[in-house]
C-alpha cells in the first residue's frame, strides 16, 4: 500500500494510506482514510496492476454488524462482484461478501480444531457461516457426522453448494436454522462430542444451548469471544473469567483447558478462543430467550 500511495497521492496526503488490506480469493477489501476517499478508484485500478491475482477491490465502508453479521462494502475497481472462491488446506469455498461473514485470518484456527478432533465424534457448528470449520474437520479429520448450522439463508445455500464442492455430504449436514432452535427442535440434545462456537457476539448466550447438546458424559465447547484488552490484563484471562462466570452460573461440572488468541479485530479488541471440557447436564437447565421454540437472540 505505500508503493500504490506513492503512485497515487501528493507527498502531504500519502501519511493516510493504510496499510493492511484484507485478500479473500482474488478479492482485495481496503479501508480509507476520509482524508483520500476522493481518490478511491485510482487506488483502486494501482491495487490491480499491482498484485495481478486481485480481480475485485471493495472498500469496507462500516464495521461488520446486522443480524448476519457482515461488512458493508463498497466497489470501487475490478470485476463487478463480491463473490469469489477460497482455498483452505485443500478445501474450497465459495464465498459472497456482501451476504456472509468469512476472513482467512480463521485459517489457522480451523485447522487447529481438526486436529483436535477425534475418530467418531459428533460435532455441532452453532455458527457455520459457508461452512469452513465443518468442511475442514470433515475432510482432515474422522468424524462421524458435523450438524453445520446457520441462520443466515445466503450462508446455508453457500454452505450447501461447498459441501457438495468438497464432496463431504457423508460427513456435514446444513441446516438452516437459529442454533439454539435446531438443537432443541432437531433432537440434537445429549449427542455431540464437540461443540462450535465462532459468533462472539452470542456465544456466551449460547453457551447453554451447547451443554444440552452435549452427551450426558461430557464433551468439548470451543467458545469465541471478543475481548477489550486494558494494559494491564491478558486477553486470554479475560476471556476464560468470562467462560467461567457463565459456566458456574449454570452449576455443571467442567474444566478450562487454554486459551489462545485468534487475531486482531480492533484497537486493543482481540478474539480469543476458550477450549473446554464440560460434563454433559443431566437435568434441565435455565434455557436463555427461546420462547415458543423460537430465538430472539439475533434481534441485538
Amino acid at each position: 500500500m505505500e508503493r500504490i500511495a506513492e503512485l497515487v497521492l501528493p507527498p502531504d496526503e500519502r501519511r493516510y494510506i493504510i496499510k493492511r488490506l484484507d485478500v479473500i480469493g482474488d478479492i482485495a477489501i481496503i479501508k480509507l482514510h476520509p482524508a483520500i476517499e476522493h481518490k478511491k478508484h485510482e487506488i483502486g485500478k494501482a491495487l490491480l496492476k499491482m498484485q495481478p491475482y486481485v480481480k475485485v477491490v471493495l472498500r469496507q465502508v462500516g464495521p461488520t454488524s446486522g443480524q448476519y453479521r457482515v461488512r458493508k462494502l463498497e466497489w470501487i475497481a475490478g470485476e463487478k462482484r463480491t463473490w469469489t472462491i477460497v482455498r483452505e488446506y485443500g478445501c474450497s469455498f465459495k464465498v459472497d461478501l456482501q451476504h456472509v461473514f468469512y476472513t482467512p485470518r480463521l485459517s489457522y484456527e480451523h485447522m487447529r480444531i481438526a486436529k483436535l478432533v477425534r475418530p467418531g465424534e459428533v460435532i455441532i457448528n452453532m455458527f457455520a457461516g459457508v461452512g469452513a470449520f465443518s468442511i475442514i474437520i470433515a475432510k482432515h479429520a474422522h468424524p462421524k457426522c458435523v450438524y453445520s448450522i446457520d441462520i443466515n439463508p445466503v450462508a446455508y445455500e453457500l454452505m450447501r453448494e461447498n459441501v457438495r464442492l468438497n464432496r463431504v455430504e457423508d460427513k456435514v449436514i446444513p441446516i438452516c436454522d437459529d442454533a439454539a432452535h435446531a438443537i432443541i427442535s432437531r433432537g440434537l440434545i445429549h449427542i455431540a462430542d464437540r461443540v462450535l462456537m465462532p459468533l462472539p457476539s452470542l456465544a456466551l448466550l449460547y453457551l447453554p444451548y451447547a451443554i444440552l447438546s452435549l452427551r450426558r458424559s461430557g464433551g468439548y465447547i470451543h467458545t469465541y469471544l471478543h475481548v477489550f484488552t486494558p494494559r494491564n490484563k491478558d486477553a486470554e484471562d479475560i476471556a476464560m473469567e468470562a467462560v467461567e462466570r457463565s459456566l458456574d452460573s449454570l452449576q455443571i461440572e467442567y474444566k478450562i483447558l487454554g486459551a489462545r488468541k485468534v487475531r486482531s479485530v480492533g484497537v486493543r479488541k482481540l478474539q480469543i478462543v476458550v477450549d473446554v471440557w464440560c460434563r454433559g447436564t443431566q437435568d434441565d437447565l435455565p434455557l436463555p430467550f427461546l420462547n415458543n421454540g423460537k430465538s430472539n437472540a439475533y434481534s441485538y
